[in-house]
């Protein structure tokens, strides 16, 4: 006999084992299993028939099972009984009580959320590739951009399933100044996860058509030319319609359409989830020489483009600036002809053809003859400062002395001393000096460029205007200059002065500089080239610290050396061959004190530092036998840099390999930043006899490793890798690699003699021309130029925004300068006392922070003014509690005593 009894619990169980196909109920699933496949499988089956459940009938019976029987049902059953069970409503159910307790950052969450409408991200298939401008110098350097799979899943699958039969829209805006200077230059490129071009590939031929390549399914490349030739300085829109294997391109300038079509043999392959995408230049192509103007991009293809030149006030001011810059060459041109052929200027040529300009200036008589000129009588009044300036150089134009190639740096030598003519009160630019600079810039010297685009943008002598600062900044990057490449890299890593922040753009800037200045090391030896020096105007101490050949320090130097101190020897060469502390540079001298420290054979250091000169003919006639032997003897005396030169001197003199790489692995070993960097290079060219196959990896770290050690060359590779993301295992990090590049691009040379200039000029009373040229330089966004420019405001009693500018320019570095800290926290301060309770509150908290970064970069003024607001009653911020080993229970007076101290010790 059986007996079936069921509680009010077991309910619960009978639900779950029913779920869990448990052998009790194995005749409810064989009767399930029965049922459509359309209906058993769908996925909320089961939940329909539980939770909608209002009422539950448990059964129970009793019965006696005979030999052989089966079990009895319930009707047949000699004794039966049943239960109804009401279900309450999930809505009504008690919610069950946790478990444990919650956390403590559990309640913050819920209320920092309680109020929170949850909403899916949106998502749109438009993509702005590029909103601002983007000027391209036609070298292998462009904006990277990635895209990312859709969060949300049904345009993920379409975007999936398009792969194979792709419907995609590009809309590109560029400006040419040139046709491409090689066979084909990058518009837009795709490079896929293997670093092989994917779709689309679109480039600009030398003679101005387009070609368009593409990937096909079956994994082979096509591609078509469109049969154009694109005019120069003009805006160009290029559309691309991609769908399936159709590609359509329609090119537009001046309102005309020209339309190209093209078939593929098969389906296009489209996947912009792989790899990256170039804008212009990238490491495998070089970019148009130009200007980028706005790019959108339709992941799921768009028959109508809406995409207008944007932001048409500056990009329509670049080009009627590049139109005047073509005439004032081509009157410059013709005036420079006509003046060294028939020397129209000199007054004995009578009945000679003249200028009309000059006869309307009653210069000549009326009854002079005129001719047909190559410029207007209207092109002469509008370029009149031109003309005068022309006039006055009349004898050196005549006699060649004075052609195009020098009035680029003629004219900006000679306004430097008078665009900033100071009083007491103001200072002001005049006309005459900016319409001279704009002709600088148009004969090529981008110095005037820069300049330019500083005193539109900075409040500089006349209101700002940051749409004429913008197109100067784009004209001097565009002609390749590397502080205008540096100032626009700085302007978008920033996002200051209505550049929008981007840190791809500023990637593309200074991954420039970086390349330049790196090719610059190899010529370092150049007089335009020196080491930066940070001496600060507003310290005593280092303004102390520049000598000449004439103060006491040098000469007592330049008398230990002769007396054969080796120490003393070495500093004299360097300090010559660098131009360092003041002194002029002079390479030949250098030469000269390096081999007499190298001859006495004592110190490894020197007689590594003049095999290199003997090795690379710097100074001194070449002698690679020479040098060989003294970097054997450095190296075995324990001279790590010069392992990396038998390293150097074995690979590229000897072509051996194998030892190379053995002193590589030696010096890297040891921390020499250039054995790691030449270490990387062996394995990702494949050359290394033992490992004879290109490795990344291992070239990535050895590249990271040199460029935390500052190696600028290593910087650049190991940025493109963070930047591109394109290296299995490395995450993309773009903004790491800015850093690291505006780093070594401010160790630059050029940079170096031009803060160099800009000092001697302070010390020799010309405080003018120093100002220009440190403004320059703080305008690549060197931290010491902006903190000399700030001191110059102060001390030429400019307007207070001169120095606010620059001081907060500063301090926006990653390693600010103490000074600008200071400076920063006392306006702060200043200005928190005549301001409401509110505003005074908040700029107090300002000056706290800004005097302790400068407490923590070791200021004792900024520990001091720390006390005095501590003592004020304001609380001070917990980053350098653990400076000065405080706790949030010391009393004042203990926080005070703890500073001071530290204070003192300094």
């Amino acid at each position: 006999m059986v007996v079936s009894t069921l509680k009010k619990t077991d309910l619960v169980v009978f639900r779950r084992e029913w779920i869990s196909s448990t052998p009790r109920v194995y005749r409810i699933h064989q009767v399930l299993l029965r049922l459509p496949p359309s209906i058993l499988y769908q996925r909320d089956f089961f939940n329909r028939n539980i939770l909608d459940t209002r009422d539950v009938t448990v059964r129970a019976w009793l019965d006696c099972f005979k030999n052989g029987s089966l079990v009895s049902t319930y009707h047949s059953s000699m004794w039966r009984i049943y239960k109804v069970l009401k279900i309450m409503p999930l809505s009504e159910r008690p919610s069950k009580p946790p478990a444990g307790c919650p956390s403590w950052s559990a309640p913050l969450m819920w209320q920092m959320t309680s109020n929170t409408i949850h909403q899916c991200p949106h998502e749109s298939d438009v993509i702005d590739m590029l909103k601002f401008p983007l000027a391209s110098t036609g070298e292998n350097f462009g904006v990277v951009r990635r895209f990312q799979p859709f969060i949300n899943g049904d345009l993920e699958r379409a975007r999936l399933q398009a792969v194979t039969k792709p419907s995609v829209t590009l809309s590109v805006w560029i400006y040419l100044l040139k046709w491409c200077h090689q066979t084909l230059c990058g518009i837009i490129h795709h490079i896929d996860r293997k670093i092989l071009y994917s779709s689309v590939l679109m480039q600009l031929t030398d003679t101005g058509d387009v070609v368009i390549q593409a990937q096909v399914t079956g994994g082979e490349d096509e591609a078509f030319r469109a049969g154009l030739v694109l005019p120069l300085w003009k805006w160009i829109r290029l559309d691309c319609y991609i769908q399936d294997s159709k590609v359509l391109l329609d090119t537009t300038w001046d309102d005309d359409t020209h339309r190209s079509a093209f078939e593929f043999q098969g389906s296009i392959h489209y996947d912009d989830t792989d790899g990256y995408f170039g804008i212009g230049g990238g490491k495998f192509i070089s970019g148009i020489h130009g200007y980028f103007g706005p790019i959108k991009y339709y992941r799921f293809g768009n028959k109508k483009i809406e995409n207008a030149l944007q932001p048409q006030s500056i990009l329509l001011e670049l080009e009627r600036t590049h139109q005047e810059c073509r005439e004032i060459r081509a009157f410059t041109k013709a005036f420079l002809q006509e003046v060294t052929k028939s020397h129209l200027l000199s007054p004995a040529n009578k009945g000679i053809c003249t200028f009309d300009f000059l006869r309307l200036r009653g210069q000549f008589e009326e009854k002079e003859k005129t001719c047909t000129q190559a410029w207007t009588l209207g092109r002469q009044l509008k370029y009149n400062t031109l003309f005068h300036f022309l006039q006055a150089k009349e004898e050196e134009i005549r006699t060649g002395t004075l052609d195009m190639k020098h009035l680029r740096s003629i004219l900006f030598e000679e306004v430097i001393g008078t665009v900033f003519p100071v009083d007491k009160s103001q200072m002001k630019i005049t006309s005459k000096s900016v319409s001279l600079l704009k002709v600088s810039s148009c004969f090529g010297n981008h110095k005037a460029s820069l300049l330019l685009a500083t005193i539109h943008l900075s409040f500089l002598g006349q209101p700002a205007n940051q749409q004429q600062g913008h197109v100067f900044s784009l004209i001097g990057a565009s002609g390749d200059d590397r502080f205008a490449l540096m100032h626009a890299g700085y302007k978008h890593m920033q996002g200051i002065d209505g550049f929008p922040k981007d840190m791809d753009m500023a990637y593309s800037y200074y991954s420039n500089v970086g390349a330049q200045s790196s090719t610059d090391l190899f010529n370092v030896h150049e007089t335009k080239q020196s080491t930066l020096e940070s001496i600060y105007l507003s310290s005593e101490e280092d303004l102390n610290s520049v000598i000449d050949e004439t103060n006491d320090v040098f000469q007592y130097v330049k008398y230990q050396a002769e007396r054969g101190d080796i120490e003393a020897q070495k500093r004299m060469g360097t300090m010559l061959y660098w131009g360092q502390n003041g002194l002029s540079k002079d390479i030949a001298a250098a030469v000269k004190w390096f081999e007499r420290s190298a001859m006495q054979m004592k110190d490894p250091s020197a007689m590594y530092d003049y095999s290199i000169l003997l090795m690379k003919g710097h100074g001194v006639k070449r002698n690679y036998t020479r040098g060989f032997q003294l970097l054997k003897k450095a190296a075995a005396m324990g001279s790590i840099n010069a392992l990396n030169g038998l390293g150097w001197y074995h690979g590229l003199v000897l072509n051996d390999h194998r030892n190379a790489v053995k002193y590589f692995e030696q010096a890297a070993l040891n921390g020499s930043e250039d054995g790691m960097f030449n270490l990387g290079i062996y394995y990702l060219s494949g050359k290394n006899p033992d490992r004879p196959w290109k490795d990344e990896r291992a070239a990535f770290r050895q590249f990271l490793n040199a460029s935390q050690l500052g190696h600028v060359a290593a910087t650049v590779e190991a940025a493109w890798y963070l930047s591109t993301g394109s290296l299995e295992g490395v995450s993309q990090d773009v903004e790491r690699a800015v850093i690291m590049l505006k780093k070594v691009c401010e160790q630059n040379g050029y940079l170096g003699f031009m803060v160099r200039e800009a000092l001697q000029a302070y010390l020799q009373g010309t405080q003018q021309e120093a100002f220009v040229k440190y403004v320059l330089a703080a305008e690549t966004g060197l931290g010491l130029a902006q903190s000399n420019t700030a001191h110059l405001c102060e001390e030429l009693n400019l307007r207070y925004d001169c120095q606010w500018r620059y001081h907060n320019y500063s301090i926006l570095n990653h390693d600010p300068h103490p000074s600008a800290l200071l400076k920063m926290g006392d306006y702060y301060y200043y200005y928190s006392s005549s301001s409401t309770r509110e505003e005074s509150l908040s700029l107090a908290e300002q000056a706290i922070s800004m005097y302790g970064r400068a407490a923590l970069a070791g200021s004792p003024q900024g520990m001091y003014n720390l006390v005095v607001l501590a003592q004020q009653g304001h609380s001070l911020p917990q980053s350098i509690h653990g400076l000065f080993n405080m706790s949030h229970l010391d009393e004042l007076d203990t926080v005070m005593e703890k500073i001071l101290k530290r204070c003192f010790l300094k």
